[in-house]
């Protein structure tokens, strides 16, 4: 008698869920949803390479938001710390070592839009196909306990996703040395032209002392 009334409570409650009777939370889950896609868009879109990466922090910040929404708080925080406070502060590490331009900057620019669209477009359909038929049936429980704990969060990282998140850190140690190669090429070739602009005036003042 007990588990039939399990049962009926389970069904009624997995009959109320759906898209035409939406929750306070899946609403806020929606609008910051579009927020973090509008920022994503201007951040490939925008001229100016320092405002792509303030935009990058608000989309960023609201994927942060998107993940307190799933009750996955420690996520929603290491989101914080690591990709809005250390990955963009590298993005405006290395932009600053490679001297970009501050206003808008053409080089920006590789005309290469079309083929850019197309292939986001195809990984974000791919994207989205692996996701819903990974958790098709998938339901999170918003009300109930945080699903994004320290412990389940750690377990499956360092048992499953070690690869990847190493693979990671390399890319990101790969990016920061890239940055550096490039600010050093960049001052050499500074540094050899003004010396030829020094042995130029040299030669320049040279002749109209004689």
């Amino acid at each position: 008698m007990t588990f039939a009334a399990a049962s009926t409570t389970a069904a009624g409650a997995a009959g109320t869920q759906g898209f035409l009777s939406p929750t306070g939370v899946e609403i806020a889950f929606l609008l910051v949803g579009l927020v973090t896609l509008g920022a994503a868009v201007v951040t490939v879109t925008t001229r100016q390479l320092v405002h792509a990466a303030l935009w990058l922090v608000v989309a960023l910040g609201g994927l942060a938001v998107e993940y307190l929404l799933l009750t996955a708080e420690f996520i929603a925080w290491v989101q914080v710390l690591i990709y809005v406070g250390s990955v963009v502060v590298l993005l405006l590490f290395g932009l600053m070592l490679t001297r970009a331009p501050i206003g808008r900057s053409p080089d920006a620019d590789s005309g290469n839009r079309p083929v850019a669209l197309a292939v986001a477009l195809a990984a974000a359909a791919a994207l989205v196909w692996v996701v819903v038929d990974a958790f098709r049936t998938t339901v999170i429980d918003l009300d109930g306990a945080a699903q994004g704990s320290t412990d389940v969060t750690g377990s499956i990282l360092f048992r499953h996703w070690v690869l990847p998140f190493e693979a990671l850190s390399v890319l990101l140690l790969a990016a920061l040395v890239g940055a550096i190669v490039l600010s050093r090429k960049k001052s050499a070739q500074d540094q050899a032209a003004q010396d030829q602009a020094a042995q130029d005036q040299a030669a320049q003042d040279q002749g109209e002392n004689s």
